[in-house]
């Protein structure tokens, strides 16, 4: 089945294989609401709006090899071992192997089965087609490449601002901030330098976002690492909260260090030895992250403010909750409430969908818990709709919470 889509840029018409229908959902009454849905950026997404004489600094492909590499504040980028996608891995390849590996897959094996690029990775008409047939109302559209960049250019936070300003006139460009009122990708912010996050910020929700998305770190400025939940970028999270749009905290390039016990650096390919100490230490930047806000009084100075974890995972939450209530015993006075319901009050989370999601209801409440699929990532779902089989012993009203009330909450200024 295919039909016609239009470039938005060139006016060009071509087909668009799509496909086939998901009818999995029909029974439910609506269609879900993804809340982890990917592109694979554009050659120029990082280019496109930069100044050419800045390229040395901040962006620039270089060819090595017959291969293109990025080359970020003058360093050969190798996180990505095929940074131009097309040819891509197929959506989902390796989620058996996230569910456990009960087939003993090899996944450098799985990683090796490419297809051409497909149009909905980059095209905005296509990607409608594509969620038609995946059975969703609508998508959260987050950064492949752009989770992983702020972490190789932090040395120079300048740079870091510009290249994300580029970046963001790309994504308004080719995706739009609500496309339809379906497609709702979110622009990338950094505190890098809070006096460019609130002008980036008042321009985004100019042009229409309702929600901003940035990595799980705390920020490096030009004085130095500054915790994201300090007084002195009271001024954007202000900004956020009067506005009422969801910040969403996505996996990325946390620059975390392994202290020896394995190689550093952010990869998304399987060669060589696996490490699996950093598989185990995957959840460690977000709860760093979000137990920084509680612990820094963030909430109770912007009681309006929405916090959203994506793709970080939800293991981590028991073992935060023990250690913050009982802190919260031995330092008395610090919190004027259970820091614990702090937590519940302003975050909300998109656990791995490998993970048990009665555990994170318990932990968390129903209202509290958003589904996302990860589509098209190799560690995705191959289809959205694969997560009712997860989601189907879940009454009726907290089934709906999950896949669609939850994230439109949030998705609504």
């Amino acid at each position: 089945m295919s039909e016609t889509i239009t470039d938005r840029k060139t006016g060009a018409s071509r087909p668009h294989a799509v496909e086939p229908s998901d009818d999995r959902g029909a029974d439910l009454g609506y269609r879900p609401f993804d809340a982890d849905n990917h592109y694979y950026e554009a050659i120029d997404a990082f280019t496109r709006h930069l100044d050419p004489r800045l390229g040395s600094r901040v962006f620039q492909w270089a060819t090595i090899d017959g291969r293109q590499y990025p080359v970020i504040g003058g360093q050969v980028f190798r996180g990505v071992s095929n940074a131009t996608f097309d040819p891509v891995s197929k959506p989902g390849v390796l989620a058996d192997y996230f569910r456990g590996n009960p087939n003993d897959d090899d996944p450098v094996a799985l990683l090796r089965d490419h297809e051409p690029i497909r149009a909905e990775y980059r095209n905005s008409d296509a990607r409608l087609a594509t969620m038609d047939a995946h059975g969703l109302a609508a998508v959260w559209m987050f950064p492949t490449l752009g989770m992983l960049y702020e972490e190789a250019l932090k040395h120079d936070p300048e740079a870091v601002t510009i290249m994300f300003r580029a970046f963001n006139r790309w994504l308004v460009e080719d995706w739009g901030f609500a496309r339809e009122d379906r497609i709702f990708s979110a622009p990338y912010l950094t505190l890098a330098d809070v006096d460019w996050a609130c002008e980036e910020l008042d321009w985004a929700l100019a042009q229409g976002a309702r929600s901003i998305v940035m990595r799980a770190a705390a920020p490096t400025t030009a004085s130095g690492q500054v915790a994201p939940g300090h007084p002195s970028n009271d001024r954007f999270w202000a900004r956020v909260a009067e506005a009422h749009v969801t910040c969403v905290v996505h996996a990325g390039d946390a620059g975390y260090t392994s202290h020896g016990y394995a190689n550093d650096g952010f990869t998304t390919d399987f060669a060589g030895v696996p490490q699996p100490i950093r598989m185990l230490q995957l959840e460690r930047p977000i709860e760093d992250f979000l137990s920084s806000l509680v612990c820094d009084h963030l909430f109770v100075r912007h009681p309006n403010l929405r916090i959203a974890s994506v793709e970080n995972g939800s293991k981590f939450l028991g073992g935060l909750f023990d250690k913050l209530r009982i802190t919260a015993r031995k330092m008395e006075g610090w919190w004027a409430e259970d820091p614990v319901e702090t937590f519940r009050r302003h975050i909300w989370i998109n656990p791995f969908w490998e993970d048990d999601v009665d555990d994170v209801i318990e932990l968390m409440g129903a209202d509290r818990v958003i589904f996302g699929s990860d589509w098209p990532h190799i560690e995705a779902l191959p289809r959205p709709l694969d997560y009712l089989a997860d989601v189907a012993h879940l009454d009726e009203v907290t089934r709906r919470k999950v896949l669609l009330d939850n994230v439109t909450e949030l998705n609504t200024p």
